[in-house]
């Protein structure tokens, strides 16, 4: 799929702040620092769309952006380590928990995570409450340019094993650097469209 113009449409923390219109969409999901909004940028190609930081939970609301007026990619924030109060992680566990399982738009839940480890606590977590909800779900495990090709294989096994990958979910292999998956990723979220 190719894009030619993508906006962020709003910064929603409240359903009443959610756009109209109906688009499809897809939530992107994973841990604090992940590479949500670098894989967002390597999609769209376009650099700056979605702002990178290395400080973990710069993510604090659900950012909704446009793509061609065709559907939306939703940015949540990110889950784990992201340095805020007990109070403000519960608030947002709320918000994104009311969004994923309210949303009549969304289509699935692109799950995103790093190749280089094996999921964490939090991406098993994720995994199994978008599988609770029956919320279909792409996997997405970036950073692969990070490991040498030859163990490719072996770190997808884990994230495999790890997240306990149901029948029909696929794992994409992607990385924000070389486009590697861009394709396959695009088809899989073409498909629930």
């Amino acid at each position: 799929m190719k894009i030619n113009h993508s906006e962020i449409v709003i910064s929603a923390v409240r359903p009443e702040q959610y756009p109209e219109g109906g688009l499809p969409e897809f939530a992107l999901a994973g841990r604090s620092n992940v590479g949500k909004s670098s894989f967002i940028n390597k999609m769209l190609g376009r650099k700056g769309l979605a702002r990178i930081s290395s400080k973990p939970g710069k993510t604090q609301t659900l950012n909704f952006y446009d793509l061609d007026q065709k559907l939306m990619f939703v940015d949540v924030p990110g889950y784990g380590f992201a340095k805020v109060s007990k109070k403000e992680r519960e608030a947002w566990g709320k918000m994104i928990e009311t969004y994923l399982t309210d949303r009549d738009p969304l289509k699935a839940v692109v799950q995103i995570v790093d190749l280089r480890h094996p999921p964490s606590k939090d991406d098993i977590m994720m995994y199994d409450f978008l599988k609770h909800y029956e919320i279909p779900v792409i996997l997405i495990a970036t950073k692969a340019d990070k490991i040498p090709k030859g163990k490719w294989q072996k770190h997808m096994k884990i994230v495999y094993s790890a997240l306990q990958v149901e029948e029909g979910d696929k794992v994409v292999l992607f990385s924000s650097e070389t486009g590697l998956g861009k394709e396959e990723a695009w088809a899989a979220i073409e498909s629930f469209m």
